[in-house]
């Protein structure tokens, strides 16, 4: 970049930081409401995540304009003394890590893991940020020459893993999000999903369970090729399978496409929910699927 270039790039780099509407989402992730990938940008996926966060607080809102970030930040967030961003630094291994991953299921099947392809994918999904944000809240960064050392902000979540267990997962296929309730029914947390593309792969509404927790898995493919695990395995970091055969919650590669109908037929969350959801739950956790 340009001198120029570079002294523009750091003075728009405030004004992202300090969005109200990327601190609001960066908080209510924080509390376990996903808005999915972070980006700043305010719609029905973070409305929804600051309608169950108030709720859990016992706030009614009386105007739309409480499920606004203008709002949220002024009148619930704004006060919270820790730092929305954390500076990690590029490592050695963080370079080391980075795979090419190539386009046949045969080459695939040859690697050891199907891991990040960029620094820049992979410190996105560290800051649950879309790369477009990322590249917003970093302007100077030169992301196709990555070195040791590089400083990136990113949204500080490092204390943020949940406490509780959750006695039930509840499945919306009409609002694409999944919910994890206590034994007394209250939220823990809430997380964008994904279903099924085509409406006969989805499984019919009631009662299942969860039967396995696999962290890290393979993936069999065509039944023919296994494919090793990694971030960027079609079931991504995590493999909650259901008492529905063929059926489970798991990641993805692609965590930007959450919140649509375009699965096979399991429930798919970004890595980093996925990874929450897995720590809540257990083998046997009821999942309810409702409309």
């Amino acid at each position: 970049m340009t001198l120029s270039a570079l002294l523009l790039a750091a003075a728009l780099a405030p004004a992202f930081a300090e969005s109200k509407a990327l601190v609001v989402q960066i908080e209510l992730d924080r509390a376990g409401y996903s808005a999915n990938a972070l980006d700043g940008a305010w719609g029905a996926k973070s409305r929804r995540a600051a309608a169950a966060f108030l709720a859990a607080q016992g706030v009614k809102p009386t105007t739309s304009a409480a499920l606004e970030p203008d709002w949220l930040y002024d009148n619930v967030f704004k006060a919270r003394a820790r730092s929305p961003y954390r500076v990690e630094t590029v490592t050695a291994a963080d370079l080391a890590a980075l795979v090419a991953i190539p386009d046949t299921p045969e080459e695939k099947e040859r690697l050891d893991r199907l891991g990040y392809e960029s620094i820049k994918e992979m410190f996105a999904e560290r800051g649950h940020l879309t790369e477009r944000a990322l590249e917003r809240l970093n302007p100077g960064v030169d992301w196709a020459n990555v070195a040791v050392g590089t400083r990136i902000r990113l949204p500080d979540f490092a204390s943020t893993a949940p406490t509780n267990e959750a006695a039930c997962v509840r499945i919306s296929l009409s609002r694409f999000e999944i919910r994890a309730e206590d034994a007394n029914g209250r939220l823990l947390a809430l997380f964008p999903c994904s279903i099924a593309r085509d409406k006969a792969a989805l499984p019919p509404q009631g009662e299942l369970t969860i039967v396995t927790r696999i962290a890290n898995p393979n993936y069999t493919l065509d039944r023919k090729y296994i494919l090793p695990p990694g971030p960027n395995t079609p079931v991504g970091t995590v493999w909650l399978g259901l008492s529905l055969p063929g059926y489970g919650i798991h990641g993805t590669p692609r965590p930007e496409t959450i919140g649509r109908a375009e699965s096979h037929g399991c429930f798919r969350l970004a890595n980093w929910n996925a990874a929450r959801l897995y720590a809540l739950v257990r083998a046997g956790t009821r999942v309810v699927i409702e409309e």
